[in-house]
Protein backbone atom coordinates (compact mmCIF):
# COMPACT_ATOMS: atom_id res chain seq x y z
CA UNK A 1 0.00 0.00 0.00
CA UNK A 2 1.55 3.31 -1.13
CA UNK A 3 1.15 6.30 1.18
CA UNK A 4 1.92 9.99 0.47
CA UNK A 5 2.08 12.54 3.28
CA UNK A 6 0.18 15.83 2.83
CA UNK A 7 -0.14 18.93 4.97
CA UNK A 8 -2.35 19.19 8.06
CA UNK A 9 -2.03 15.50 8.91
CA UNK A 10 -3.96 14.34 5.85
CA UNK A 11 -2.43 11.33 4.11
CA UNK A 12 -3.44 10.11 0.69
CA UNK A 13 -3.16 6.37 0.22
CA UNK A 14 -3.75 3.91 -2.62
CA UNK A 15 -4.89 0.43 -1.57
CA UNK A 16 -4.57 -2.76 -3.59
CA UNK A 17 -6.57 -2.90 -6.81
CA UNK A 18 -9.94 -4.50 -6.25
CA UNK A 19 -9.80 -6.32 -9.58
CA UNK A 20 -6.70 -8.27 -8.56
CA UNK A 21 -8.27 -9.33 -5.28
CA UNK A 22 -11.50 -10.14 -7.13
CA UNK A 23 -9.57 -12.65 -9.26
CA UNK A 24 -8.09 -14.13 -6.10
CA UNK A 25 -11.57 -14.38 -4.60
CA UNK A 26 -12.95 -16.12 -7.70
CA UNK A 27 -9.99 -18.51 -7.65
CA UNK A 28 -10.66 -19.44 -4.05
CA UNK A 29 -14.36 -19.94 -4.77
CA UNK A 30 -13.44 -22.12 -7.76
CA UNK A 31 -11.07 -24.20 -5.68
CA UNK A 32 -13.74 -24.67 -3.04
CA UNK A 33 -16.37 -25.77 -5.56
CA UNK A 34 -13.89 -28.05 -7.32
CA UNK A 35 -12.80 -29.59 -4.02
CA UNK A 36 -16.35 -30.42 -3.01
CA UNK A 37 -17.78 -31.41 -6.37
CA UNK A 38 -14.88 -33.16 -8.11
CA UNK A 39 -12.17 -34.44 -5.81
CA UNK A 40 -14.42 -34.41 -2.73
CA UNK A 41 -11.76 -33.20 -0.34
CA UNK A 42 -13.27 -31.95 2.92
CA UNK A 43 -10.10 -29.99 3.56
CA UNK A 44 -11.25 -27.28 1.13
CA UNK A 45 -13.84 -26.24 3.68
CA UNK A 46 -11.01 -24.28 5.28
CA UNK A 47 -11.17 -21.86 2.31
CA UNK A 48 -14.68 -20.73 3.16
CA UNK A 49 -13.64 -18.52 6.15
CA UNK A 50 -10.92 -16.99 3.95
CA UNK A 51 -13.49 -16.17 1.27
CA UNK A 52 -15.79 -14.59 3.82
CA UNK A 53 -12.83 -12.62 5.18
CA UNK A 54 -11.93 -11.14 1.78
CA UNK A 55 -15.43 -10.02 0.74
CA UNK A 56 -15.89 -7.03 3.16
CA UNK A 57 -12.58 -5.55 2.02
CA UNK A 58 -13.90 -4.42 -1.38
CA UNK A 59 -15.02 -0.81 -1.87
CA UNK A 60 -15.35 1.84 -4.58
CA UNK A 61 -14.46 5.53 -4.73
CA UNK A 62 -16.60 7.62 -7.10
CA UNK A 63 -15.43 10.82 -8.85
CA UNK A 64 -15.00 13.67 -6.36
CA UNK A 65 -15.38 11.22 -3.52
CA UNK A 66 -13.06 9.80 -0.88
CA UNK A 67 -12.79 7.13 1.79
CA UNK A 68 -11.15 7.78 5.17
CA UNK A 69 -9.45 4.61 6.42
CA UNK A 70 -9.16 3.97 10.17
CA UNK A 71 -7.62 0.85 11.73
CA UNK A 72 -8.54 0.20 15.36
CA UNK A 73 -8.87 3.94 16.10
CA UNK A 74 -5.75 4.99 14.18
CA UNK A 75 -6.01 7.14 11.07
CA UNK A 76 -4.31 5.31 8.19
CA UNK A 77 -5.00 7.56 5.22
CA UNK A 78 -7.54 8.84 2.71
CA UNK A 79 -8.28 7.26 -0.64
CA UNK A 80 -9.03 10.01 -3.17
CA UNK A 81 -8.27 8.17 -6.40
CA UNK A 82 -11.32 6.93 -8.26
CA UNK A 83 -11.74 3.22 -8.78
CA UNK A 84 -12.31 -0.22 -7.29
CA UNK A 85 -10.07 -1.20 -4.37
CA UNK A 86 -9.54 -3.76 -1.65
CA UNK A 87 -8.12 -3.33 1.81
CA UNK A 88 -8.14 -5.31 5.03
CA UNK A 89 -11.68 -5.78 6.32
CA UNK A 90 -10.53 -4.47 9.71
CA UNK A 91 -10.36 -0.96 8.25
CA UNK A 92 -13.36 1.29 8.70
CA UNK A 93 -14.02 3.14 5.45
CA UNK A 94 -15.94 6.41 5.96
CA UNK A 95 -17.27 8.24 2.91
CA UNK A 96 -16.57 11.96 2.56
CA UNK A 97 -17.72 13.77 -0.57
CA UNK A 98 -15.32 16.27 -2.16
CA UNK A 99 -18.01 17.84 -4.34
CA UNK A 100 -18.98 21.52 -4.09
CA UNK A 101 -22.20 22.05 -2.12
CA UNK A 102 -24.72 24.87 -1.84
CA UNK A 103 -26.15 25.95 1.46
CA UNK A 104 -28.56 28.80 2.26
CA UNK A 105 -29.00 29.90 5.83
CA UNK A 106 -32.40 30.59 7.28
CA UNK A 107 -33.61 34.17 7.42
CA UNK A 108 -32.63 35.47 10.83
CA UNK A 109 -33.67 38.70 12.53
CA UNK A 110 -30.68 40.69 13.79
CA UNK A 111 -29.86 44.32 14.54
CA UNK A 112 -27.63 46.20 12.13
CA UNK A 113 -24.92 48.61 13.23
CA UNK A 114 -27.50 51.35 13.87
CA UNK A 115 -29.69 49.03 15.93
CA UNK A 116 -32.42 48.60 13.30
CA UNK A 117 -33.95 45.08 13.16
CA UNK A 118 -33.41 43.45 9.78
CA UNK A 119 -33.97 40.06 8.15
CA UNK A 120 -30.91 38.56 6.46
CA UNK A 121 -29.74 35.26 5.03
CA UNK A 122 -26.65 34.10 3.17
CA UNK A 123 -25.81 31.65 0.37
CA UNK A 124 -22.65 29.60 0.77
CA UNK A 125 -20.78 27.39 -1.71
CA UNK A 126 -18.30 25.11 0.02
CA UNK A 127 -16.48 21.80 -0.20
CA UNK A 128 -14.25 19.54 1.88
CA UNK A 129 -10.56 20.23 1.24
CA UNK A 130 -9.00 18.30 4.14
CA UNK A 131 -10.61 14.97 4.96
CA UNK A 132 -8.60 14.47 8.15
CA UNK A 133 -9.95 17.66 9.72
CA UNK A 134 -13.48 17.07 8.43
CA UNK A 135 -13.54 13.58 9.91
CA UNK A 136 -11.75 14.14 13.23
CA UNK A 137 -11.65 17.84 14.16
CA UNK A 138 -15.44 18.22 14.44
CA UNK A 139 -18.28 15.82 15.28
CA UNK A 140 -20.41 16.59 12.20
CA UNK A 141 -18.91 18.93 9.62
CA UNK A 142 -22.25 19.49 7.83
CA UNK A 143 -23.88 20.63 11.07
CA UNK A 144 -20.75 22.70 11.75
CA UNK A 145 -21.29 24.54 8.45
CA UNK A 146 -24.90 25.39 9.32
CA UNK A 147 -24.15 26.72 12.79
CA UNK A 148 -21.04 28.69 11.83
CA UNK A 149 -22.75 30.21 8.77
CA UNK A 150 -25.59 31.44 10.96
CA UNK A 151 -23.11 32.94 13.44
CA UNK A 152 -21.13 34.63 10.65
CA UNK A 153 -24.28 36.24 9.22
CA UNK A 154 -25.21 37.65 12.63
CA UNK A 155 -21.74 39.09 13.18
CA UNK A 156 -21.58 40.56 9.68
CA UNK A 157 -24.97 42.27 10.03
CA UNK A 158 -23.86 43.98 13.23
CA UNK A 159 -20.80 45.49 11.51
CA UNK A 160 -22.65 47.47 8.84
CA UNK A 161 -25.79 49.62 8.74
CA UNK A 162 -28.61 48.64 6.43
CA UNK A 163 -28.34 51.95 4.56
CA UNK A 164 -26.79 55.39 4.92
CA UNK A 165 -29.86 57.36 6.02
CA UNK A 166 -28.19 58.36 9.27
CA UNK A 167 -24.80 59.11 7.70
CA UNK A 168 -24.70 60.42 4.13
CA UNK A 169 -20.90 60.11 4.04
CA UNK A 170 -20.99 56.39 4.79
CA UNK A 171 -20.04 54.41 1.69
CA UNK A 172 -20.33 50.77 2.79
CA UNK A 173 -23.76 49.50 3.79
CA UNK A 174 -25.50 46.14 3.60
CA UNK A 175 -27.74 47.40 0.81
CA UNK A 176 -25.27 49.28 -1.39
CA UNK A 177 -21.85 47.79 -0.58
CA UNK A 178 -22.64 44.22 -1.61
CA UNK A 179 -19.21 43.47 -3.05
CA UNK A 180 -17.32 44.55 0.05
CA UNK A 181 -19.88 42.94 2.38
CA UNK A 182 -19.72 39.64 0.47
CA UNK A 183 -15.92 39.69 0.62
CA UNK A 184 -16.09 40.27 4.38
CA UNK A 185 -18.55 37.40 4.76
CA UNK A 186 -16.35 35.07 2.73
CA UNK A 187 -13.33 35.95 4.87
CA UNK A 188 -15.29 35.43 8.09
CA UNK A 189 -16.57 32.03 6.96
CA UNK A 190 -13.14 30.96 5.71
CA UNK A 191 -11.67 31.62 9.15
CA UNK A 192 -14.49 29.77 10.90
CA UNK A 193 -14.72 26.72 8.61
CA UNK A 194 -10.98 26.29 8.07
CA UNK A 195 -10.59 24.41 11.33
CA UNK A 196 -12.91 21.70 9.97
CA UNK A 197 -10.98 21.35 6.70
CA UNK A 198 -13.68 23.11 4.67
CA UNK A 199 -13.02 25.51 1.81
CA UNK A 200 -15.35 28.43 1.08
CA UNK A 201 -15.76 28.85 -2.69
CA UNK A 202 -18.32 31.68 -2.55
CA UNK A 203 -20.35 33.50 0.07
CA UNK A 204 -22.91 36.24 -0.50
CA UNK A 205 -26.07 37.76 0.94
CA UNK A 206 -29.13 35.88 -0.24
CA UNK A 207 -31.92 37.95 1.34
CA UNK A 208 -31.95 41.37 2.95
CA UNK A 209 -34.90 43.43 4.21
CA UNK A 210 -36.09 45.41 7.19
CA UNK A 211 -37.96 43.47 9.85
CA UNK A 212 -41.79 43.65 9.43
CA UNK A 213 -42.27 45.88 12.48
CA UNK A 214 -40.28 48.75 10.95
CA UNK A 215 -40.56 47.95 7.24
CA UNK A 216 -43.54 50.30 6.69
CA UNK A 217 -41.87 53.22 8.49
CA UNK A 218 -38.59 52.70 6.63
CA UNK A 219 -40.45 52.55 3.30
CA UNK A 220 -42.03 55.93 4.01
CA UNK A 221 -38.62 57.25 4.95
CA UNK A 222 -37.13 56.00 1.69
CA UNK A 223 -39.99 57.55 -0.25
CA UNK A 224 -39.49 60.86 1.57
CA UNK A 225 -35.78 60.78 0.75
CA UNK A 226 -36.60 60.14 -2.91
CA UNK A 227 -39.13 63.00 -2.99
CA UNK A 228 -36.67 65.43 -1.38
CA UNK A 229 -33.94 64.42 -3.85
CA UNK A 230 -36.33 64.87 -6.79
CA UNK A 231 -37.51 68.25 -5.49
CA UNK A 232 -33.93 69.38 -5.16
CA UNK A 233 -33.24 68.54 -8.78
CA UNK A 234 -36.44 70.26 -9.91
CA UNK A 235 -35.65 73.45 -7.98
CA UNK A 236 -32.06 73.42 -9.21
CA UNK A 237 -33.23 73.14 -12.81
CA UNK A 238 -35.95 75.77 -12.36
CA UNK A 239 -33.47 78.30 -10.97
CA UNK A 240 -31.26 77.76 -14.01
CA UNK A 241 -34.17 78.21 -16.40
CA UNK A 242 -35.31 81.42 -14.67
CA UNK A 243 -31.79 82.81 -14.70
CA UNK A 244 -31.42 82.00 -18.39
CA UNK A 245 -34.80 83.62 -19.19
CA UNK A 246 -33.87 86.84 -17.40
CA UNK A 247 -30.49 86.95 -19.11
CA UNK A 248 -32.04 86.50 -22.56
CA UNK A 249 -34.68 89.17 -21.93
CA UNK A 250 -32.00 91.59 -20.80
CA UNK A 251 -29.57 90.70 -23.58
CA UNK A 252 -32.10 91.05 -26.41
CA UNK A 253 -33.74 94.10 -24.76
CA UNK A 254 -37.19 92.68 -25.30
CA UNK A 255 -38.54 94.31 -22.17
CA UNK A 256 -37.08 96.48 -19.44
CA UNK A 257 -37.86 94.98 -16.05
CA UNK A 258 -37.23 96.69 -12.76
CA UNK A 259 -36.47 94.75 -9.58
CA UNK A 260 -40.13 94.48 -8.57
CA UNK A 261 -41.16 93.08 -11.96
CA UNK A 262 -38.21 90.68 -11.95
CA UNK A 263 -39.24 89.42 -8.52
CA UNK A 264 -42.81 88.87 -9.72
CA UNK A 265 -41.60 87.11 -12.85
CA UNK A 266 -39.24 84.88 -10.87
CA UNK A 267 -42.04 84.00 -8.45
CA UNK A 268 -44.43 83.10 -11.24
CA UNK A 269 -41.87 81.03 -13.14
CA UNK A 270 -40.81 79.13 -10.02
CA UNK A 271 -44.45 78.33 -9.24
CA UNK A 272 -45.02 77.07 -12.78
CA UNK A 273 -41.81 75.05 -12.98
CA UNK A 274 -41.91 73.51 -9.48
CA UNK A 275 -45.64 72.83 -9.16
CA UNK A 276 -46.97 69.28 -9.09
CA UNK A 277 -49.97 70.33 -11.20
CA UNK A 278 -50.32 71.98 -14.56
CA UNK A 279 -50.35 75.78 -14.32
CA UNK A 280 -53.66 77.52 -15.10
CA UNK A 281 -53.05 80.63 -17.23
CA UNK A 282 -54.68 83.95 -16.26
CA UNK A 283 -54.98 86.54 -19.04
CA UNK A 284 -54.17 90.11 -18.09
CA UNK A 285 -55.93 92.54 -20.43
CA UNK A 286 -54.40 95.57 -18.78
CA UNK A 287 -50.81 96.82 -18.73
CA UNK A 288 -47.86 95.31 -16.97
CA UNK A 289 -48.35 97.81 -14.16
CA UNK A 290 -51.90 96.58 -13.44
Amino acid sequence: MKTEMNQDFEKTTKPISGYIMLLVLFALIGCTVYGFAVIQKPIVVALIPLILFLIPGFFMVNPNGSRVLVLFGKYVGTVKENGFFWTLPFYSKSKISLRARNFETERVKVNDKMGNPILISSILVWKVSNTYKAAFEVDDYESFVRIQSDAAVRILASRYPYDNFDDDQLETTLRSGLEEVNDAMEEELTNRLGMAGLEVLEARIGYLAYAPEIASAMLKRQQAEAVVAARFKIVEGAVGMVEQALDLLSEKKIIDLDDEKKAAMVSNLMVVLCSDQEATPVLNTGTLNT
